[in-house]
């Protein structure tokens, strides 16, 4: 892994900004250091894709696209040993987890390949001699902000749309993946197809993501993040007229009928919390229980979460990792303990480790609370960490209420085996993505995206080009032969 982590601008190295260290999640031992980048980084970015736009051919050149998109998949493939270490030392994911959210660059590459070739615009004569044409031309630079709790799999998830649209961009990265993020320019810079200045790297905060907002260079923006911050980035592009595509805040509610295939349901509910430790954007952290089966599955439940076995990526046996930082250990342990004052019952407390090795690391133990209440906190916020909140309900009516409820519409499960049932609940739930008798299940060719605070816009799938493409018509009457 890279020691010094630096910025990756119009294909070289850029050693500015202020100096920070990397820190490992699961010892908060130094693992390296990086450079912050802030507006000069992002201006000196926002140039180099705006000239490779407008200066080569990038924009046009469909073989080019389709072969940069290949090329960047196999180089990934090759270093991919190397990035599953570096997300497992530095994001502190499990190896499991770490494999999972790797295969997802290539998969996204190379389906970014293949939409390359897949799109195109129509023409039709809609009268005699008089006809149209509609061509999707790419809207320019693409501003794109990755999350550090999935950092290679989002920033993909992004990039290989706007790649394949034809756009240039300019990456905003997370400090705390620092060293992933300068591997991952290494494995791109290694590709020889790529044009200098079509994607350009810098690792920053605040100050970097303003600027890429507010340039009236950057047209689009697509950003994952929180729904607090996708608020505040709309009021900053607006006097631009900025393009966004934002995927946002989640809740995710297991919806749960008597019916439900409780030896399934279980272990799928555990992975749904536990994955990424919680810090996971359609963490199942809510579950929603009809009154007939709620004794067994909070028994159960109560049981498997217990058994987690909380540790570092090193030890192989470890079943979930630490949380990011200290700091989000302190603030998940502190909406716990307020939602417990509030009348939330405790199933299974869980919470940080006091004592031990463990305790050097940002490490929590999953937790189970019961609620009546659906206005609380620990059910309307996202805790972004390994907290489960139960509650019960009699009817598919109050289900649907309870699972609405909430300002979040990022994803849904519904479990049941009744044949019809799970397709007449989907319907009425207000959510971009819902599995049925399961949890994550993901398709590069099917779009992924929330309702209402979950964000604007989709990824994956064909609708991932929209936030990168203009639409232009141009309308021909040669008239005909007399």
């Amino acid at each position: 892994m890279t020691k010094h982590a630096q910025h990756w601008i119009n294909g070289e190295w850029v050693n500015t900004g202020i100096q920070k260290e990397s820190i490992n999640p699961a010892t908060s031992e130094v693992i390296g250091t990086y450079v912050q980048g802030g507006k000069a980084e992002a201006d000196l970015a926002i140039k180099a894709a705006k000239d490779a736009f407008k200066k080569t051919d990038w924009r046009y050149n469909r073989e080019l696209r389709f072969q940069v998109l290949n090329d960047l998949a196999n180089a990934f493939e090759a270093r991919q040993d190397e990035l599953i270490q570096a997300l497992a030392l530095e994001n502190g994911k499990i190896v499991p987890e770490a494999t999972f959210e790797v295969q997802l660059v290539m998969s996204g590459l190379r389906y970014g390949a293949a939409m390359v070739y897949s799109e195109a615009g129509r023409a039709a004569e809609w009268s005699a001699g008089k006809m149209s044409m509609l061509l999707k031309e790419p809207v320019g630079v693409a501003g794109i902000s990755t999350p550090w709790n999935s950092p290679a799999a989002l920033l993909i998830r992004s990039l290989a749309p706007a790649l394949a649209a034809g756009c240039t961009a300019v990456l905003k990265m997370p400090g705390q993946t620092a060293q992933l993020n300068t591997l991952m320019a290494e494995i791109m810079a290694s590709v020889k197809s790529l044009p200098k200045g079509v994607i350009n790297l810098v690792t920053g905060e605040r100050e970097l993501l303003q600027t890429i907002v507010e340039s009236p260079d950057v047209p689009t923006i697509s950003f994952t993040g929180s729904t607090t911050t996708g608020r505040a980035l709309l009021e900053q592009g607006a006097k631009n007229i900025k393009r966004f595509g934002l995927e946002l805040g989640g809740k995710t509610p297991h919806i749960v009928f008597d019916d439900a295939d409780i030896e399934k349901l279980i272990p799928t509910v555990r992975a749904g919390l536990t994955t990424f430790a919680g810090q996971f954007c359609m963490t199942g952290s809510r579950i929603l229980v009809q009154k007939g089966i709620a004794d067994k599955v909070r028994e159960r439940l109560a049981e498997v979460l217990k058994s987690v076995k909380v540790g570092p990526a090193a030890d192989a046996t470890s079943e979930m990792g630490p949380l990011i930082d200290m700091k989000s250990v302190a603030r998940v342990d502190q909406m716990v303990e307020n939602g417990i004052a509030a009348g939330a019952k405790v199933i299974v407390r869980g919470g940080p480790f006091k004592e031990g090795p463990l305790s050097k690391g940002a490490f929590y133990q999953p937790a189970l609370l019961e609620v009546d209440d659906n206005k609380s906190d620990l059910v309307q916020k996202e805790l972004f960490g390994p907290v489960l909140t139960m509650q019960v309900f009699e009817t598919e009516r109050e289900a649907i209420e309870l699972a609405n409820d909430s300002e979040f519409g990022l994803a849904a499960s519904i479990w049941s085996s009744d044949v019809n049932r799970p397709l007449r609940i989907a319907r009425e739930i207000d959510a971009g993505t819902i599995w049925v008798n399961d949890w994550v299940v993901m398709r590069e060719e099917f779009e992924e995206g929330g309702y209402k605070q979950s964000g604007t816009g989709r990824l994956r799938g064909f609708a991932a080009l929209d936030d990168f493409v203009e639409y232009k018509h141009i309308v021909l009457q040669p008239g005909v032969a007399v």
